[in-house]
């Protein structure tokens, strides 16, 4: 999704550099403070925290309530999401899509198609003719209410899809910091000492507000979280799947949406996927509902940071909506799951971050007037000695660290 706008920035927002500078190095996160101090000199920030004050969440009221960054260990520590400092700081609006970062944004689906939100009735599927809509880009979402460890927004307006069919929205979200007795609830595990963690959850409310019920004969939405990370040369992405035969689950993992992914960057384990998390090519994978198991990761073994995502996936949902850019056969047999790894769009061009994302969405709301449809999105941060980081990814991601690190070798 986020490559898609790869030709455009790189003519619009990025400056030509010399080849020898095109190189995409290891992106090093700075600290939580000095990330916040940044995003204050351009937009306000509010700051969550659990009760300690150690785990904190920097959230960006006037870029759509997006978490932009968090820590495990206050200001001082080490900050997990990826800030495009550059287009912050030129505080310029880019006309099709504005990629300010941040470890949780919230998206519509679909994308593509021909019930997509992205594309004019009749119009081309090529970048030129994407534009993301400007109540999920650049317009404020209202404040609600706040506390410590919690904001909440919400926004109302309208979306017209490639079909015509034009939905009236009131989008509620809500951030949360979790205690850290939640957190390893969440993971079903015990309080392990010695690893540092924080964790939150967005809970996004997709309600019809509009007269007409929405179907699937003109066209359906979906809530749509995106997070970005800082990549390295020693960052895996790790998705577990559910086992089982293809004709009954589909296939394990959709790797096609940007060409193929070659075997050096994508290797489908016996029960988990992996995925470079370098920056350094263009890739993006999905799993489809009867795979997903709602949890996604990733593991940076250069700075022991193990990031675990869970979602809501209800068990009965089939219908998720399919973002491909083409008039679909099948537009409700999108995926549940998605993960990008960020690189240069065409040889000798620049990358936008780079970066990587781990992405949950919601199945397709069917909504009556006056209904809704809630989609909870939870990222978990955690650092410590690598041996209990293990026994954590073994316990919720179902693979073990040297798994990530041998999936694949370094350049």
């Amino acid at each position: 999704m986020l490559s898609i706008i790869f030709a455009l920035l790189a003519g619009a927002a990025v400056v030509e550099k010399p080849a020898e500078s095109l190189r995409t190095p290891d992106v090093e996160a700075g600290t939580f403070a000095a990330d916040v101090a940044f995003l204050r000199q351009h937009t306000d920030i509010t700051v969550l925290s659990d009760a300690s004050g150690v785990a904190q969440v920097a959230v960006a009221p006037a870029w759509q309530g997006r978490v932009m960054t968090s820590t495990a260990q206050s200001g001082p520590g080490r900050s997990f999401g990826w800030i495009n400092r550059d287009l912050v700081a030129s505080e310029t609006i880019l006309p099709h899509f504005n990629p300010l970062g941040g470890e949780d944004r919230v998206w519509l689906g679909p994308e593509g198609g021909q019930f997509s939100i992205y594309f004019a009735s009749g119009a081309p599927f090529d970048l030129e003719h994407w534009f993301v809509p400007k109540a999920l880009d650049t317009l404020p979402f209202n404040l609600v209410a706040q506390s410590r460890h919690s904001i909440s927004f919400r926004s109302r307006f309208e979306v017209t899809n490639y079909s015509r069919t034009r939905f009236e929205v009131l989008l509620n979200r809500e951030i949360q910091v979790l205690e850290p007795a939640a957190v390893w609830s969440a993971l079903s595990l015990p309080a392990i000492p010695g690893v540092s963690i924080v964790g939150y959850e967005s809970i996004n409310t997709l309600t019809n507000v509009g007269d007409a019920t929405w179907t699937k004969e003109t066209g359906l939405l979906s809530i749509w979280i995106l997070g970005m990370f800082n990549p390295s040369t020693e960052s895996t992405i790790a998705i577990p799947y559910k086992v089982g035969s293809e004709p009954l689950l589909g296939p394990v993992v959709t790797s096609d949406y940007f060409g193929s992914v070659p075997p050096d960057r994508l290797k489908t384990g016996n029960a988990a996927i992996f995925l470079r998390a370098d920056g350094r090519f263009r890739s993006k994978i999905g799993v489809n509902p009867k795979r997903s198991l709602g949890k996604l990761g990733s593991y940076d073994a250069r700075h022991h940071v193990l990031t675990i995502v869970q979602f809501d996936q209800p068990p009965d949902a089939t219908d998720y909506v399919n973002s491909l850019w083409q008039i679909q056969k099948s537009p409700f047999a999108g995926d549940a799951l998605n993960s990008y790894n960020d690189g240069p769009p065409a040889p000798g061009k620049p990358p936008m971050g780079p970066f990587f994302e781990l992405e949950s969405s919601s199945p397709a709301a069917a909504l009556a007037p006056g209904e809704s449809l809630s989609h909870t999105h939870r990222t978990i941060h955690l650092t410590g000695p690598e041996d209990r980081l293990d026994r954590i990814s073994r316990a919720v991601l179902g693979v073990s660290l040297a798994d990530c690190r041998s999936a694949f070798s370094t350049p």
